[in-house]
């Protein structure tokens, strides 16, 4: 798909693009989307209108931007799954690495729990469920019984869930995560090993 190196290498002009998404996002879950605008997000930014509207000119656009930058890992992960042969490793591997993708876009799937209207109307939950489904088929024997297919999606949604209701819990952030994790990779482990018992 060319032009792998720009997503990794953020030139000066790509922080600037950076930092708007992320003070958008704040503003966004201190009072609202439908609150929110554009000038209010220059004036937190400190920039022009003009600046602004250089890298994005509605607020759609940064959501969307966001979403898709956000959601990049998870497609690479996904290409990358595919290639590797389905082994016990592979999927471990996975959910890994999606531990660590989830990690980084927490923000924007706060957003999209709170918009949810939002989120339809732009269609960035479709696009989210395809990747989901990518996932999935990687991770989830076909051949395997129903309780290890139940297992391997069961992993996924631990991940998920880890990301909101744990955030209730007491406890430290990186050991809830951690603790996500080894739960997420069991059940994958014990799909795996119940799919593959001759």
């Amino acid at each position: 798909m060319g032009g792998t190196m720009d997503g990794t290498k953020h030139q000066r002009r790509g922080n600037t693009r950076q930092r708007i998404q992320d003070v958008a996002l704040e503003l966004f879950a201190e009072q609202g989307y439908e609150k929110t605008s554009l000038r209010e997000i220059a004036e937190r930014l400190d920039v022009t209108k003009a600046a602004l509207y250089y890298h994005f000119k509605t607020k759609e656009e940064i959501i969307v931007s966001l979403f898709e930058d956000l959601t990049k890992p998870l497609e690479d992960l996904i290409e990358w799954g595919r290639q590797q042969p389905q082994t016990l490793e592979t999927k471990q591997e996975i959910i890994r690495r999606y531990s660590a993708a989830l990690a980084g876009a927490e923000p924007l799937f706060r957003f999209m729990q709170e918009n949810q209207a939002t989120v339809r109307e732009l269609r960035i939950g479709d696009t989210f469920k395809d990747r989901m489904r990518g996932l999935r088929d990687i991770l989830m024997d076909p051949e395997a019984a129903l309780v290890d297919q139940v297992r391997s999606i069961s992993a996924m949604f631990t991940l998920h869930a880890g990301m909101f209701v744990m955030q209730d819990l007491e406890g430290d952030s990186e050991k809830k995560r951690q603790a996500v994790l080894e739960v997420a990779v069991d059940l994958v482990t014990q799909a795996h090993r119940g799919a593959h018992q001759d």
